[in-house]
């Protein structure tokens, strides 16, 4: 199997000669336009600090189509009952460095590392990564962030210190872009907690087949702020 060494031209190989854990390409760098390419070709960023940049995508991928959300009985309640509030956009760099500092069973240390959170803010900056908080007495207790292009949402992490703040944040989230017109939510792998919430797996093709008609839609693009 062939892995792709990317060079300065912001271009990706075709993602379904990826490997078959998803690696498809190495090297480049996380410019606002590659990485802005890579999403809408359903490729994203992953790798350690003592890596390379590397570039990914997964078969089956994991999504969810915003009509589909699943509430459990336990955390409607909790919404039900107004434990936390929510806000768009107004504390990104809070949100990335909580996900950057929580602890995953599964693996050591952290893949969001400081270049990343660098990148990120910097698409941030130019209105296309955006942030979901959850406030409780005035404290970020959670929440999640992620790109937007097209009608489409690339989920990238998410962070908690007390719990259901972010699967409550992730379901506010849900609901706007639903409201917004959105038509898929990519949450690139498979995990428990995302299966529970109605996402479900899709072979890469026909992903990509999806992702290309949500590309055809305009990008809301700038801060964003919830519906009243």
């Amino acid at each position: 199997m062939t892995i792709y060494r990317l060079f300065d031209d912001p271009v990706f190989p075709d993602p379904e000669d990826a490997d078959p854990d998803g690696l498809l390409a190495v090297g480049g760098d996380l410019s606002p336009q590659r990485v802005l390419t890579a999403y809408a070709n359903g490729i994203f960023p992953w790798y350690a600090e003592d890596s390379p940049i590397l570039w990914w995508s997964t078969n089956p991928r994991l999504i969810l189509l915003p009509e589909e959300l699943h509430v459990p009985r336990s955390l409607k309640r909790a919404l039900n009952k107004n434990v936390f509030s929510f806000t768009l956009d107004q504390d990104f760099d809070g949100v990335i460095q909580g996900c950057a500092a929580s602890k995953r069973g599964d693996q050591d240390g952290t893949w969001i590392i400081e270049e990343m959170i660098e990148a990120y803010a910097l698409l941030h900056e130019l209105g296309y990564a955006h942030s979901v908080e959850a406030w409780q007495d005035g404290s970020l207790v959670g929440g999640l962030y992620g790109v937007s292009l097209g009608s489409a949402f690339f989920g990238e992490s998410m962070f908690f210190k007390i719990p259901d703040a972010s699967k409550a944040s992730f379901v506010v989230l849900v609901n706007q872009l639903r409201a917004w017109g959105f038509t898929l939510i990519d949450c690139q792998q498979t995990t428990a907690h995302l299966l529970r919430f109605g996402a479900r797996e899709m072979q890469r093709f026909r992903f990509l087949d999806m992702l290309h008609e949500a590309m055809n839609q305009p990008t809301k693009e700038g801060r964003w702020v919830f519906d009243s």
